[in-house]
């Protein structure tokens, strides 16, 4: 089966609570009759994000993300709405007979291609008599077969056209070979770009290799790792090592760890600690801090040892916080990263470490402190400046407090003077634009809004379309005549199933209007009320227009007839 019909998808929405299924992306706390999280499509803060068990809806109320099951997991996931069906119904162990292929951008299937190919290769290299040397060097690296296979790693021959003359024998263009990032030109001709060194596959959020990071096993070159460069498919930025294996089990335990290269995600992922992940380099972009967030909002970071990877703990925190993550931090002594820590020391020792990080605020403590004299009055005003500007960064108002009592006393401050100096945020809540720059008539997009904010839930609303004669605004007339066909083919309404059966543009223009909150009772009457405003809007309209055509024209027979027609309308107004 490929497709689905709107009772079948309505059936398997039903068959499922939105509630289990949101848990599994992001933990969720029960308050009255709904259950509040953070909210994943903004930058929030706070628990802004409510799921009703009772309407079967999610709806953020700051940014205004609203839906059923369906459109939550298709904006969460960024895949398509029938995707998004396929991924609820394996949470839910609902066999459907559909097949759905990840979908791929048409104009990079053939990088895609490319990469399936190279992979299949590298992989068969590593088994070969060739390989026999990379398999001992991560042998020594405590890295065994199993851990090969799973990570698919891979190995570039020391032959520089092998890739390039079997892409070349598979009818791939070179354009497209240079264009993959596998393969350069050059004065010898076309070569590739990887030669004798271990290959570590690089995946996209599916699953998908879209690049790789080749390290030399045999000398001692400066550079020991060379990344693909970025192509259409590969964006380092966009980006995180290990997401596609880590993203269950990191949301299964509402936890995820940030180290910083791939040997160290291999090592904690064979010793068990498999909610981690690593950036690809010391940085973290907007986007990559967002992915993490979708995971979790308890985030470790865990990065070398050394002062490099302290300065990059301190740069990484700053833009977690930013999305409103306020991670903690693990430091390994001896400026071990996690690969040496857990051959050196063990993994349970590592596992402690884990389960005891320091606060963000301790960690900067130390780090705003390092190479400064505090015995100086300037270093040591530059540390509580240092201090006071991170407190501001974040919301939590008792770890402030515990921060500033310290402060006050390692550095003689009077902490009534700290406490000045940490800025009083005040939420600010935004405002939905309710202006239609179609129409003036701000009793008609009230009577407009109102009237398809209770048609949405209710049958009786609905069914009452068929007394509207025309919607002059064309968003909501477009929407009115949907929701009414799906009322007429369904015999009921509710929020979850329409949400099921609109366009995205439809969709949001329903959205924009439940999220006015509208707290009028329903009432026949009132309804009613509404549709005599739109009519009436409309006899107008139409008198207007007969108005100006009589204005226009010289026949007197016709004059009479349009007159006619004025006289009746507007004894219809006048009823």
């Amino acid at each position: 089966m490929e497709l689905l019909t709107q009772d079948e998808i309505n059936d398997i929405r039903k068959s499922v609570d939105i509630v289990d299924v949101v848990s599994t992306y992001l933990p969720l706390t029960a308050h009255g009759k709904n259950y509040f999280g953070v909210c994943p499509f903004h930058n929030d803060n706070n628990p802004s994000m409510s799921v009703s068990k009772e309407k079967q809806i999610f709806k953020c109320f700051s940014c205004g993300a609203r839906g059923n099951v369906f459109t939550f997991v298709e904006k969460y996931e960024n895949v398509s709405f029938i995707e998004a069906v396929k991924k609820v119904c394996d949470i839910a162990k609902i066999n459907i007979d559909i097949n759905i292929k990840p979908t791929k951008k048409k104009d990079f299937t053939i990088l895609y291609e490319i990469y399936d190919l190279s992979l299949k290769l590298y992989q068969n290299n590593i088994n070969t008599n060739q390989g026999i040397s990379a398999k001992e060097y991560l042998k020594k690296r405590l890295i065994d077969e199993d851990t090969i296979k799973e990570f698919q790693i891979g190995l570039s021959l020391k032959n520089h056209t092998l890739l390039t003359n079997l892409l070349h024998q598979k009818e791939f263009s070179y354009s497209d070979m240079i264009e993959s990032g596998l393969i350069i030109q050059n004065e010898y001709g076309y070569n590739d770009i990887y030669y004798n060194r271990i290959m570590f596959p690089l995946h996209d959020l599916s699953g998908q290799v879209v690049g790789y990071s080749g390290r030399i096993y045999e000398n001692d070159s400066t550079s020991k790792y060379i990344n693909t460069k970025e192509t259409k498919i590969f964006k380092k930025g966009e980006l995180i090592y290990n997401y596609h294996r880590a993203k269950d089990i990191a949301r299964k335990m509402d936890e995820v760890i940030i180290v910083e290269g791939f040997m160290d995600t291999i090592r904690l992922h064979i010793s068990g600690i498999k909610n981690v992940v690593a950036l690809m380099g010391t940085s973290l972009t907007k986007v990559q801090a967002n992915l993490i967030k979708r995971l979790s909002s308890n985030v470790i970071i865990m990065l070398d040892g050394d002062s490099p990877g302290s300065k990059a703990t301190e740069s990484i925190s700053k833009e977690l916080i930013n999305i409103g993550i306020v991670p903690k931090v693990v430091r390994l002594e001896e400026e071990l990263d996690p690969d040496e820590y857990i051959i050196k020391y063990g993994t349970e020792r590592l596992k402690a470490k884990l389960e005891n990080p320091i606060s963000l605020t301790e960690f900067k403590l130390s780090f705003y402190k390092q190479d400064k004299n505090m015995l100086s009055t300037t270093d040591k005003a530059d540390y509580i400046n240092q201090v006071i500007k991170s407190l501001n960064e974040i919301n939590d108002d008792i770890l402030k407090e515990l921060t500033l009592v310290k402060i006050s006393e390692e550095t003689h401050i009077d902490i009534d003077l700290l406490r000045s100096k940490i800025i009083k945020k005040e939420e600010v809540i935004p405002k939905i634009d309710t202006s239609n720059k179609e129409i003036k008539d701000k009793g008609l997009i009230k009577a407009e809004i109102s009237y398809i904010y209770h048609m949405i839930n209710n049958k009786e609303a609905a069914s009452l379309y068929r007394k509207i004669r025309y919607f002059p605004t064309e968003k909501y007339r477009l929407l009115a005549r949907t929701i009414y066909k799906y009322y007429l083919d369904n015999h009921e309404v509710n929020e979850a199933d329409i949400s099921s059966f609109l366009d995205s543009e439809l969709l949001e223009t329903m959205n924009s209007i439940l999220n006015l909150e509208l707290k009028e009772e329903y009432s026949t009457e009132l309804i009613n009320g509404y549709i005599d405003t739109i009519n009436r809007f409309n006899t107008n309209s139409e008198i207007k227009r007969l108005m100006e055509k009589l204005k226009n024209e010289i026949e007197e027979s016709k004059q009479q007839e349009i007159l006619r027609e004025i006289a009746e309308l507007r004894g219809d107004s006048n009823d």
